[in-house]
Order: C-alpha cells, then sequence, then structure tokens
C-alpha cells in the first residue's frame, strides 16, 4: 500500500509539470484509476498496474513535450 501511495504522490508531482489547463484532468484521471484499485492485495497485479502507470505517465509526458527524465523518480517506485 505505501508504494500505491508513493507512486500516486509521484503521479500528482508529474502532473504539476503539464500546462495549466491539463492539470484538472490528469489529477482527476490519476486519483480515479489509484482508488479504483486501492483494495488490492496481489503483489503480482500491483506490480502490473505499477508499470502502467509508469508507462501511461511517461506517454503523457511525451505528449506534452515534458523531459521524460522528470519520471525518474516514479520508474523507481515502480519498478521495485
Amino acid at each position: 500500500m505505501k508504494r500505491a501511495l508513493r507512486a500516486y504522490k509521484e503521479v500528482l508531482r508529474l502532473v504539476r509539470r503539464l500546462p495549466p489547463e491539463t492539470r484538472p484532468y490528469y489529477a482527476k484521471y490519476a486519483r480515479e484509476n489509484f482508488v479504483n484499485y486501492r483494495d488490492l492485495d496481489d503483489s503480482t497485479s500491483l506490480d502490473e498496474l505499477l508499470h502502467r502507470a509508469y508507462a501511461h505517465s511517461t506517454w503523457v509526458l511525451n505528449k506534452y513535450s515534458v523531459d521524460e527524465s522528470a519520471g525518474e523518480k516514479l520508474k523507481a517506485i515502480c519498478s521495485k
């Protein structure tokens, strides 16, 4: 659970790097996805979800031309 919360916190930090008009959408999208899976107990499924969170985050960063290296901390959290 702690790892998922750290990932969520880092995703919200990355959202702040996006253009101001897109931040509410992506913050809401992240919250909905993390809330939907908050009762997940299987560590394998959690690893897969965190990997998807990282992949989607880097896709969004690239879409808005934000340096992908901004997601390095999230990558470290999700790849443990």
